[in-house]
């Protein structure tokens, strides 16, 4: 689980908007403005966005 001090501070890197925590499924933060979706592995945010996949619907 990502520390909530640092999830209070994180932003999307491409528009710098909000993101959004999920744990289910696949631990990940969601930006919804540019409609991707960042990993996080080992409770650590990978906020590059060469690692980030696209939103795929739900």
């Amino acid at each position: 689980m990502v520390d909530p001090r640092l999830l209070e501070i994180l932003v999307c890197p491409g528009c710098k908007g909000e993101l959004e925590y999920r744990t289910e499924g696949k631990e990940s933060l969601i930006c919804h403005g540019c409609a991707l979706v960042f990993p996080v592995r080992d409770d650590i945010p990978v906020m590059l966005m060469d690692e980030a996949e696209p939103v795929k619907d739900q």
